[in-house]
């Protein structure tokens, strides 16, 4: 076969086609207008949704065993946090049914001692459900709104408490709303008595602390008052019935500059998030009015008569 015939041209394999700095030039290129065509109109939003729809299945699969894992751990993890608190619950159960099978003998006891002893019995105050609506607009008061009025027979200076204990009184009375001064307002006051020793003192609104607190005032320096003492309404105002819960001693400071001892108190009750509340009647028709004191005898003339 003559030379001449034959084809000098390399095979295909060997052919060499563009350069590599022309297909990096290229495919650059390429990769940064397709960024910047996806960032503006959202080309690849449906091949990225298509893609992971379809690889769905496989991490779904892929996962099992992770989730299987966790989902035993939980389940072992909740079974002991259960039984602890299945066990912390029959605990209180049983101090409750041994309180509940005195209450019945003590009240009888209670009953028996106050006949003896001819005393009245505990001011009972029926309550009313109300609901807070909103602050009071004054930003310099403790004060809210709750949504029960007159109309529903709400009375100016009843007590509110919620499910803690005491959270203020009723200042003013409208037709169907009603404003509660609560019992961290400067202005506001309470007689309480400490659980612990009996003692009676008066607690006021605490008007430097941006959290509702209150204090005790001309408690004297030597008093017996401990940090975590309870407080409780004492009922010698006649407003309070005796026995709610009021705050909780948490600073005291005793100076030597002073007679007095600066007492500082947390309310029990959510003075500042309560949502539902007790609005109490008066205790002012269930108390003895005062007594009138005699009138003086008139004085009988020095001369007498003639």
């Amino acid at each position: 076969m003559p030379l001449g015939t034959l084809d000098s041209s390399p095979p295909p394999f060997f052919r060499q086609g563009p350069s590599a700095v022309s297909k990096l030039v290229f495919f650059s290129a390429l990769a940064l207008l397709l960024m910047v065509a996806d960032t503006r109109f959202q080309i690849a939003r449906p091949m990225r949704s298509a893609v992971a729809t379809l690889l769905y299945p496989l991490q779904w699969i892929t996962l099992r065993p992770v989730v299987w894992g966790q989902n035993a751990s939980q389940y072992f993890q909740s079974l002991d946090d259960s039984q602890s608190k299945e066990a912390a619950a029959q605990y209180q159960l049983g101090l409750q049914s041994q309180r509940s099978q005195q209450v019945e003998q003590l009240s009888l006891e209670n009953a028996r001692l106050r006949e003896l002893l001819d005393l009245r019995a505990r001011l009972n105050a029926p309550a009313l459900a109300a609901q807070v609506l909103y602050d009071a607009a004054d930003p310099f008061t403790r004060k809210v709104i709750i949504d029960k009025g007159a109309l529903a027979a709400v009375q100016a200076g009843a007590p509110v408490l919620d499910e803690l204990g005491i959270l203020g009184q009723v200042t003013r009375v409208y037709p169907l709303v009603s404003e509660v001064t609560l019992i961290s307002d400067r202005n506001q006051a309470i007689p309480v008595q400490n659980v612990r020793t009996g003692a009676r003192s008066l607690a006021f609104g605490d008007a430097s602390s941006p959290h509702g607190s209150m204090e005790l005032r001309f408690m004297a320096a030597n008093a017996d008052i401990q940090e975590g003492d309870l407080l409780s309404t004492s009922g010698v105002d006649g407003v309070y019935p005796p026995g709610l819960q009021v705050a909780r001693v948490s600073k005291i400071e005793r100076r030597v500059d002073s007679a007095f001892a600066r007492v500082a108190c947390v309310p029990v009750a959510r003075v500042g998030g309560s949502l539902h509340v007790l609005v109490l009647q008066p205790l002012a028709g269930q108390i003895l009015p005062r007594p009138v004191p005699d009138a003086p005898a008139p004085a009988a003339s020095k001369g007498g008569r003639r």
